[in-house]
C-alpha cells in the first residue's frame, strides 16, 4: 500500500492541494471575521450565524494545515522530517520560504487555542492575539508564493490578488468606515 501511494505521488498531490485549501480557508476566515466586526454586509445575515461560520472556517484551516503537514511528511519527493516541518529554518529545502509557513502555523495555533478559551481569557488579551490572524494570512500568503509549486499559476495569482484586495478593503473599512469599533456597538459573542 505504501509503495503504491509513493509511486503514484498521492502524498505530493495531497500536500499541494491541502496547502492551497488551507491558505484559501485562512483568507476566508480573515475576510469573514472582518465582515463580522464591521457589519459591512449589513445586519443580515445575523451576527451569530456569521460568528459560527468564522469559527468553522478557522477550525477547518487548522485541519487542512494538519493534512498538509501529513502529506509533506509522507511524501518522498522532498524529504521532510518533524523538525523540518515544525522548526523555522530547519528545512534544508527552501529554508526561508518554508519558515514562513512554520511561523504562520504557530500563530494559527495561538489564534485557535485562545479562541477556544476566549471566555476564560481577558478580552483585551484575546483581542490582541486574535489580531495575529492578519499575520497568519500574510505569512501563509508569502509561504504560498515563495514555496508552493503552484505559485506561478495564473489562477493562484488572481485568487491571491483578489483576497489581498478584499482584506485590504475590509481592513480600511474597519478602521475608518461606519462599521469601525465604537460606532455601531459590539456584536454579541464577538470580540468587537
Amino acid at each position: 500500500m505504501t509503495s503504491v501511494l509513493g509511486a503514484t505521488q498521492v502524498w505530493w498531490h495531497l500536500a499541494r492541494s491541502s496547502g492551497l485549501v488551507a491558505w484559501a480557508l485562512s483568507a476566508l476566515a480573515v475576510l469573514w471575521g472582518l465582515a463580522l466586526s464591521t457589519r459591512a454586509l449589513g445586519r443580515r445575515p445575523k451576527a451569530p450565524w456569521l460568528l459560527d461560520l468564522h469559527r468553522f472556517l478557522g477550525g477547518l484551516t487548522v485541519l487542512f494545515v494538519g493534512v498538509h503537514l501529513l502529506g509533506l511528511w509522507a511524501d518522498s519527493y522532498v524529504q521532510f522530517d518533524a523538525a523540518d516541518l515544525l522548526v523555522p529554518f530547519a528545512s534544508s529545502w527552501r529554508p526561508v520560504a518554508v519558515a514562513w509557513g512554520v511561523i504562520a502555523f504557530y500563530f494559527l495555533l495561538a489564534v485557535e487555542v485562545t479562541s477556544l478559551l476566549m471566555k476564560r481569557l481577558p478580552k483585551r488579551w484575546w483581542g490582541r492575539i486574535h489580531l495575529t490572524s492578519y499575520l497568519v494570512y500574510g505569512l501563509a500568503t508569502v509561504h504560498l508564493l515563495t514555496t508552493g509549486t503552484d505559485a506561478t499559476s495564473r489562477a493562484v495569482f488572481w485568487v491571491v490578488l483578489a483576497s489581498l484586495a478584499g482584506v485590504s478593503f475590509f481592513s480600511v473599512y474597519r478602521w475608518v468606515g461606519p462599521g469601525r469599533q465604537g460606532s455601531t456597538g459590539r456584536i454579541a459573542g464577538s470580540p468587537g
